[in-house]
């Protein structure tokens, strides 16, 4: 089963550069297995080129420790392990540093819902999160940025399900989903997105968010219990 998980992993990391998400090696994928409570994620610094299944790396969830011998793990796994602690529903995270989302978080930015692209992923805006401390850095940078989120979601209120991405100020965006392919799939969108608002802006300065009665339309026909879209 764990080569399975690993398996998946490795094909979900190879997505990043075909969809144009990563460059060099600034990104990485994680999958869990809920029963074991294993991650399976991305070694740390290793070209896409000289990836395989058998050196994602695996890690206990409880104890956020390495299993087994190996590569070292994403130097970004802290951050995983907490999100899939807080957000139980979810089963795979992606973090990159794609061009417009990271854009959006240096320029400290929430991404607004301007339209139905948006709204069919994304229930309301992306939230950008604020920048850790000094104090926050100092005492586990990526283990606080996993804090930060879980913790901002909760306080904010914000389904996990329902927006399932954020950005990090002055740092980049994080996404999930229910497995890591679907995490992917919510990267690349949420890259899309980020553009598409960027560009918006530039047509019209003045653009408002999309209406909530309009939103409440794409999201809820693909989510929840009366969505029609799709085969079902």
């Amino acid at each position: 089963m764990l080569e399975e998980l690993r398996r998946q992993v490795y094909e979900a990391n190879m997505e990043l550069p075909r969809l144009g998400l990563v460059t060099f090696t600034w990104g990485n994928v994680s999958g869990i297995d809920r029963e074991r409570g294993i991650m399976a994620i991305k070694p740390s610094g290793v070209d896409y080129d000289k990836l395989s299944p058998e050196n994602m790396v695996l890690v206990d969830i409880a104890t956020g420790k390495t299993v087994g011998e190996g590569l070292r793990p994403s130097s970004d796994t802290p951050t995983h392990v907490e999100l899939y602690r807080s957000f139980s529903d979810i089963g795979g995270v992606v973090h990159t540093h794609s061009t417009f989302a990271t854009s959006w978080a240096q320029a400290g930015r929430d991404i607004p819902c301007y339209g139905t692209t948006h709204a069919d992923y994304f229930y309301g805006s992306v939230p950008c999160l604020r920048v850790l401390s000094p104090q926050e850095i100092d005492a586990g940078y990526e283990t606080n940025t996993g804090l930060l989120i879980t913790g901002q979601f909760r306080i904010r209120g914000i389904d996990p399900a329902a927006v399932p991405a954020c950005l990090c100020e002055n740092h980049g965006p994080f996404a999930w989903g229910r497995d890591c392919h679907e995490a992917v799939h919510n990267a690349a969108v949420l890259e899309y997105i980020a553009k598409m608002a960027y560009q918006t802006e530039l047509i019209n300065k003045d653009v408002k968010p999309a209406p909530q009665h309009l939103m409440d339309k794409h999201y809820f026909r693909k989510h929840g219990a009366g969505a029609y879209y799709g085969q079902g």
